[in-house]
């Protein structure tokens, strides 16, 4: 049985598709389109979810929609009354758009489905619609190595739910409580996004990043003012700082007269305030989510958790759960926002609504795995479709066996240059885990600095992932466990550490990014924290090999690891995405599977700055 689930019209579109329970592909729309964050329908993500498994959509038994639209509307029109007069002229915007399109999205996916599918409406599979928090909680839930689990929810806002806490078990999810409308973490922090100068749903990085900057001289100003925190860990915002409920912008007057200025303007530089309101906001956030875990732990009694939702990308906050909270272990759905809420949506209905078994995946090692497969679901190239692409750039390029390609690939990074690093399928996530990445020498001090300004084309202050050798990495980081989806964070151990200065301890802000803080200082963020990614054999044999190779070279078992995209663009899908990227940029090698080749070897490429500006600021 094929079920097909897709998440579209908010943002962070994507297809997945499940076949007796097993995931056989997942994708995002913006991909395909080059449009990050797209929100439209996702016809190439499920044409490539379809091609992936051999089949036409007319051979899919049943589609799973992620939310419930009709619910939607409801929300907004009792928010809009509730708040009236306030946000009539954003009343006005949003209602043509939903009285022409959403409030008919029944007929809307039918009429696009019967479309690509080339079918009449009557052909088409039965079309049913999920909650959108029972969507994320399937996607964390369902794929997990856990029999049993407490499940927790947390993002801006689904139909009315904006935290729900979940019972799962089996093939069972059952919902336990949750907090609604307007009242949101998710909206907090985005809150927080806004007024500190970057763009919502997607600028939430860039604040957790800064955060290690700052003081959080402002987390009882926050607790006092904005939000009625209770000792369980449930919470109402005060309304009167903020304007997103009426939708005209995120935060108020108000809001910018309790911290004495108003939101930075995008460009502006960023002050050692904006560093301390992160610092403050990121801290509010830990409180939170550890006072949530542990009443839901109480109230369970589960040991373990799930985690969903846009809040289960801060991997500051679960790397501080994973250490301090009540569960003896913790499992994030790598594709926690939108996206992932396809997968749970096909995944519901194999396990809810035709009510299969659920059989834990065994590991080689013998103990309990997730069915993610290390959340690498989408387009795989073979090394002829690679080179009929690269050949269209008249691109030059050797073609290497494996052991040949990973020692040379080990020589040149361990000489300090860039690398661009293509191969297998792709990611499903935000994260670059090792099939579409850039790689560095975490070794060299410069090489933070050169990926960002030179190859990212971003703020330097934002810091590089490491990805580990899987059996190395207790040896580095103070991590006890896998971390295979870049969403923990953890210390390096005192044992690579830099000793600072008296003077260098006296630095603030900005200024701490100078200081060598560890022998792997491209990774070490300057609060001695990485985002790691821990790399198995049997999830990625390629990358896994790499590194083995890098290892022997230096003994160092670690490379950087950030996603082979510049700002603004999506991760590259296709090798022909990949070489673009490559030439316009100051990457010094691109592989791509078994094809390397060198930036000095490649033919003269017509340089057109004028592409960065297409791209809106992240």
């Amino acid at each position: 049985m094929y079920i097909l689930g897709i998440s579209a019209y908010y943002h962070d579109s994507a297809a997945a598709l499940v076949c007796d329970g097993n995931i056989v592909a997942a994708s995002q729309e913006e991909r395909f389109t080059r449009r990050k964050h797209d929100a439209g329908f996702p016809s190439n993500a499920i044409k490539n979810c379809l091609e992936q498994a051999g089949i036409e959509l007319r051979h899919v038994d049943r589609i799973v929609f992620y939310d419930k639209p009709l619910l939607k509307f409801e929300r907004l029109l009792e928010t809009y009354v509730s708040f009236a007069p306030r946000g009539f002229r954003s009343f006005l915007t949003a209602m043509p758009v939903w009285l022409k399109e959403k409030l008919y999205l029944k007929s809307v996916l039918k009429r696009s489905l019967a479309t690509l599918g080339n079918l009449d409406q009557k052909q088409l599979p039965e079309l049913l619609f999920n909650l959108h928090h029972q969507s994320h909680a399937a996607s964390a839930f369902f794929p997990s190595p856990f029999e049993e689990a407490a499940v927790m929810c947390l993002d801006g806002v689904g139909e009315w739910a904006t935290t729900s806490v979940w019972h799962g078990k089996g093939n069972q999810l059952i919902p336990l409580w949750e907090i609604k409308f307007p009242h949101s973490l998710g909206l907090l922090y985005s809150a927080f996004t806004y007024f500190t100068g970057f763009k919502v749903n997607s600028g939430e990085y860039k604040l957790m990043g800064l955060a290690p900057y700052g003081d959080p001289k402002y987390k009882d100003l926050i607790l006092n003012n904005l939000i009625d925190l209770k000792d369980d860990g449930t919470f109402r915002l005060r309304m009167e700082y903020f304007d997103f409920a009426t939708g005209l912008r995120m935060t108020n007057d108000r809001f910018a007269r309790l911290f004495g200025q108003p939101a930075r303007n995008p460009e502006a530089e960023i002050t050692q305030m904006e560093m301390d309101i992160a610092a403050s906001i990121q801290k509010v956030t830990e409180i939170i989510v550890l006072r949530l875990a542990q009443t839901v732990q109480e109230e369970t009694g589960c040991n373990k958790l799930c985690l969903a939702g846009g809040v289960a990308l801060n991997c500051v906050s679960n790397g501080k759960l994973l250490r301090e909270g009540p569960f003896d272990d913790i499992w994030i759905q790598p594709a926690a926002g939108d996206a992932g809420g396809a997968l749970g949506a096909a995944l519901t209905g194999w396990y809810e609504y035709e009510n299969q078994p659920r059989t834990l995946k065994v590991s080689a090692s013998g103990g309990a795995s997730d069915f993610m497969q290390g959340s690498y679901l989408g387009q795989r190239y073979n090394n002829d479709e690679v080179a009929a692409q690269l050949d269209q750039f008249d691109a030059v390029y050797q073609r290497l066996e494996d052991v040949d390609l990973y020692r040379r690939l080990a020589d040149i990074l361990a000489d300090g240059k860039v690398v661009g690093w293509f191969q297998g399928r792709m990611e499903f996530g935000p994260r670059a885990l090792g099939g579409r990445s850039i790689l560095g020498d975490p070794r060299n001090t410069e090489m933070q600095s050169v990926m960002n300004l030179k190859i990212k084309y971003r703020e330097s202050f934002r810091p590089f992932a490491p990805a580990i050798l899987a059996e190395k990495v207790s040896e580095v980081f103070d991590l006890d466990r896998s971390s295979p989806y870049m969403l923990i964070v953890a210390d390096i151990k005192e044992a690579h550490r830099t000793p600072m200065s008296k003077q260098q301890q006296l630095l603030f802000g900005i200024e701490k990014l100078k200081v060598l803080r560890s022998t792997l200082p491209s990774i070490t963020h300057v609060d001695y924290s990485a985002r790691i990614q821990t790399v198995h054999q049997q999830t990625n044999p390629r990358f896994h090999d790499l590194l083995s190779a890098f290892y022997d070279k230096t003994n160092c078992p670690v490379l950087v690891n950030t996603s082979f995209n510049v700002r603004g663009e999506p991760i590259v899908n296709t090798p022909e995405d990949a070489y673009r990227c490559f030439m316009r940029t100051e990457m010094d090698y691109l592989v791509v599977e078994n094809c390397l080749m060198a930036k000095l070897d490649q033919p003269a490429w017509e340089q057109d700055e004028s592409w960065k500006d297409d791209f809106e600021l992240d």
